[in-house]
């Protein structure tokens, strides 16, 4: 690493697998200077998923640490209930039925412009249990066939929030991280493009997941099923993933513009705490 750039000195960088995601140890993510953060940058865009060890952060830090990439989304239907609107406590307490994200998805689509990434700082887990799956939509793009690439390329995807959203979820009885259910609640939806072009590395990658997208533009529901699944199962094929352990004072940051995540719930009986912030993201192209 650069000599004498702040933050950094220490810094070391393990993949987490073959395809995607980085454990980071020796850094201090609050005393990144520029030329710091730049590198930081640097490791991000080439892993997609970086797991920081050892962050000693409050929600303040946390949020000057995803301000530096943009500015921060406030989410609409997650409920804070700190003093930031744009910290989310993403909690699960032990009689909990459901945890927030246990599907695979990416972050958010619904908007017009999704997040670019989301950081997830941990407080408290589980002694065992817990972990966050990634999965590389760029890998999985490049596995496709000649054919199913030239199909794809022009399609766009209808995205909305009403599988994650609204009172017909019912999702506040299941767990404590809340959730609008209220009646003034209405879907937000976007058209996105099928396959996604990175703005900052120029690779390609699919863009669709189970959470949010509903069907293709100008098909029905039942016309775009067969094909979704397809795309949703090529993009969770196991050689694609990295798996993340927690510890208290790990920092994930995960770029939301070519990964899905999917949190395990495999913690019945245990606590688990952690804060989320989103970074504001372009329009998908």
């Amino acid at each position: 690493m650069p000599d004498g750039v702040q933050g950094i000195a220490n810094m070391q960088v393990k993949p987490l697998s073959g395809s995607c995601g980085a454990e980071v140890r020796g850094i201090d993510l609050a005393a990144l200077d520029d030329e710091g953060f730049a590198t930081v940058n640097e490791v991000f865009l080439r892993h997609k998923v970086l797991c920081f060890r050892d962050q000693e952060m409050d929600e303040e830090a946390l949020m000057a640490f995803g301000r530096r990439f943009g500015p921060l989304i406030v989410h609409p239907n997650l409920i804070a209930d700190g003093n930031h609107p744009e910290v989310i406590a993403i909690r699960k307490e032990p009689g909990d039925k459901a945890a927030v994200g246990e599907n695979w998805h990416t972050d958010t689509t619904c908007l017009e412009k999704p997040p670019l990434g989301s950081a997830l700082y941990a407080l408290e887990v589980p002694p065992a249990g817990g972990d966050t799956l990634f999965a590389d939509q760029q890998g999985a793009w490049d596995l496709l066939s000649d054919g199913i690439k030239e199909t794809l390329s022009g399609m766009r995807a209808v995205h909305n929030d009403t599988r994650v959203a609204g009172p017909a979820t019912n999702f506040n009885a299941l767990r404590s991280t809340r959730n609008r259910e209220d009646d003034a609640w209405r879907p937000t939806e976007s058209l996105h493009p099928v396959v996604r072009t990175h703005p900052e590395t120029g690779r390609k990658g699919l863009f669709v997941n189970r959470a949010y997208t509903i069907r293709f533009e100008g098909m029905t529901e039942a016309e775009s099923t067969p094909l979704l699944d397809y795309l949703y199962a090529a993009g969770e094929r196991v050689e694609l993933t990295c798996r993340v352990s927690w510890e208290p004072g790990t920092l994930t940051l995960w770029d939301n513009r070519c990964l899905k995540h999917a949190a395990i719930n495999d913690y019945s009986g245990y606590r688990r705490d952690m804060r989320r912030i989103q970074i504001e993201g372009d329009r998908p192209s």
